[in-house]
């Protein structure tokens, strides 16, 4: 569809209706409980962030707090005040959960080994007590997508250079890791209680592809995916959650020095970027983009090529096991086209 009119581009496009939302959700959730899925409750992962707290807070609206189990997985690059936040969540809940440091278990199957080594690759002193992040540059400026090394040595100077190709995709599938064991432990508990996961990732972390494939992108229910960042702190307000959970910045929390997802992910912060994506899903020419983010005509063109981008790149993330030959007992996997 393509938008025509004059009218101004605001994030009020973004507005909606939080009550009956909420009420849509929660109804939607019961029957894929009762009918698709035939379980009994929810399993949810709770970051202390405001996608994971939302998902546990409709979870609780669906099924109510007794049927819903929340797991908190901190590791020893997990921020405290996550885990403070997710804390503070449960208990405003008042669902049972369980807490559990997965370190140990990413220590023993390689996770920080494989990152280091990677790491010292670029910085030969990095060592203990040194922090990380990975940081995107390019996409938002018509270049190609390229990532940053940071280092931060213990007396806090900080040290920056571009990764080459075999290095970042070390660094990060040593850090998927993190989220592949917590979505094992999920799976636990939810093949434990009879329960279904709940999968967390927003609008904005579905369309472009910002997940963990068998990670933190598998779950049996995504009861926010059709939903912009900025409508989930919506409905965070509408159902009343801890202020401090509402006012959280979004981060990664994966990596060990402070890392935003605009820093690491997306070309803009969440507000801007769901706008821009909200635009061009809605066929809004670039140059009323560019009025409504207060950059230049070029700039809205190049964010929207980063969005096609990332979704051209990440379409394998989406895309469930391929069958080579159809199963027609099973008409709803996906099997590779016949070839003329």
């Amino acid at each position: 569809m393509t938008i025509t009119t004059l009218a101004p581009l605001s994030p009020a496009v973004l507005e909606l209706d939080a009550e009956a939302e909420v009420a849509v959700i929660a109804a939607r959730l019961r029957q894929a409980l009762a009918g698709e899925l035939h379980r009994r409750g929810l399993v949810v992962a709770i970051s202390g962030g405001i996608d994971s707290s939302v998902s546990a807070a409709l979870a609780v609206e669906a099924v109510g707090p007794e049927r819903v189990f929340g797991l908190l997985l901190p590791e020893r690059d997990s921020s405290s005040a996550s885990l403070e936040r997710g804390l503070l969540l449960v208990r405003h809940l008042g669902i049972r959960h369980v807490v559990q440091d997965i370190s140990p278990v990413l220590e023993a199957i390689g996770c920080y080994r494989w990152r280091d080594e990677a790491i010292r690759a670029v910085f030969p002193q990095y060592g203990p007590g040194w922090k990380n992040k990975i940081v995107i540059a390019g996409g938002a400026q018509g270049r190609f997508n390229h990532f940053l090394l940071v280092v931060q040595d213990p007396d806090g100077r900080q040290y920056q250079q571009r990764l080459r190709l075999n290095q970042y995709l070390q660094i990060v599938a040593a850090t998927n890791f993190k989220q592949r064991i917590r979505k094992t432990l999920e799976y636990f508990h939810a093949d434990r209680l009879n329960y279904a996961v709940v999968g967390t990732p927003n609008r904005l972390e579905f369309d472009q592809g910002f997940f963990v494939k068998n990670g933190d992108g598998a779950a049996d229910v995504k009861p926010i995916a059709h939903l912009y960042k900025s409508q989930v702190y919506a409905l965070a307000h509408h159902l009343g959650l801890p202020p401090a959970i509402c006012a959280a910045t979004p981060t990664t929390d994966t990596y060990s020095l402070v890392q935003g997802q605009d820093e690491f992910y997306f070309a803009l912060p969440y507000q801007q970027m769901d706008l821009a994506l909200w635009a061009y899903n809605h066929g809004v020419p670039a140059e009323q983009l560019a009025t409504a983010l207060a950059v230049t005509a070029e700039q809205a063109r190049l964010i929207y090529h980063d969005i096609e981008a990332k979704r051209r790149a990440t379409r394998y993330l989406q895309l469930p096991p391929l069958l080579l030959r159809p199963v027609p007992e099973i008409p709803h996997a996906l099997s590779l086209p016949a070839q003329a």
